[in-house]
């Protein structure tokens, strides 16, 4: 398969308010016949593959933007959800579900896309409470205590906070101590939460109230607005879905891009539900509800 991305007439920047990317194109991924998509799951942070699953984020397959050739790295229930990938792009480290006397189970793998090899990070367990990657050091959350392991071999390293989730209430854990983090208080849930890249400052979405930024200890407190699937494409800038439903399904949902005051530029058109951007060197990917992968690809 030559030819991986098939241009499609989606123009960026409709109804924007303020131009903070450019955008060169957005183009539909070209996926192997065969290949079952639900959503991306992930993008390598250089920007050559993204990882797609199934419904219910089942499996996890590798689709290469280049060639177009695919990978299976797991075909696990879970694998989907939460998917990290290494600095360098060759490791990722993904979840798998399992039941063991009626209990639902959590392990946590990684995979080296070069050589296969695989490991478990952690044993199935029924409370991983994080997963996440600084530079190519594995971290883990598992009943409250944080576990870290290289990737690549040597010394283990972490020097950025870890944000975790229990019962939809977050807490920071730093240098072995570990504390909640409501900003808005605890009677509210809070999902989609993610450190920007300088550990400066925490991104989440509090539920019914929308996107929201502030610092690691609470302070500073800004209103983005309302919407969901919010992540950091560096430590300026936000990129989300703008989405309305019927209380069943989504009708429409547009990527945009905010600046940390709110202001908005608008990526995709109203011919296409756009959902769930991850951001790259460069890109953007998201997906449809009918299984579709995109990439925004933006000018440097």
């Amino acid at each position: 398969m030559k030819k991986v991305l098939l241009a499609l007439a989606l123009c960026a920047s409709f109804g924007a308010t303020a131009q903070l990317v450019s955008v060169a194109s957005v183009d539909k991924v070209d996926i192997a016949q065969g290949t079952s998509v639900s959503k991306v799951a992930a993008i390598s942070p250089q920007g050559d593959y993204i990882l797609v699953t199934t419904d219910y984020n089942r499996g996890l397959t590798k689709v290469d933007l280049a060639t177009g050739s695919s990978q299976v790295i797991s075909q696990a229930q879970g694998a989907g959800h939460d998917v990290h990938i290494s600095s360098d792009g060759t490791t990722v480290v993904y979840r798998e579900k399992s039941t063991k006397d009626r209990m639902q189970m959590t392990s946590v793998k990684s995979k080296n896309l070069a050589t296969g090899a695989e490991r478990q990070l952690v044993e199935p367990a029924r409370t991983v409470q994080a997963v996440a990657i600084d530079g190519n050091t594995a971290v883990t959350i598992e009943g409250g205590k944080l576990q870290q392991q290289s990737l690549v071999g040597g010394q283990a390293r972490v020097s950025a906070p870890v944000l975790s989730s229990e019962n939809f209430q977050l807490m920071i854990t730093q240098d072995g101590n570990k504390r909640e983090f409501m900003p808005l208080g605890k009677q509210y849930r809070y999902i989609w939460a993610s450190m920007s890249p300088d550990a400066g400052k925490v991104l989440f979405v509090c539920s019914g109230k929308g996107a929201y930024v502030c610092n690691t200890d609470g302070t500073g407190l800004r209103w983005l607005g309302r919407y969901q699937a919010p992540k950091w494409m560096n430590n300026e800038l936000v990129v989300a879905m703008d989405c309305t439903d019927d209380g069943e399904v989504f009708t429409s949902s547009q990527i945009v891009v905010l600046d940390l005051n709110g202001t908005k530029q608008v990526l995709t058109g109203d011919d296409v539900i756009a959902m769930y951007p991850l951001p790259a060197t460069g890109k953007i990917a998201f997906s449809t509800p009918t299984g579709e992968a995109f990439i925004i690809n933006l000018n440097k």
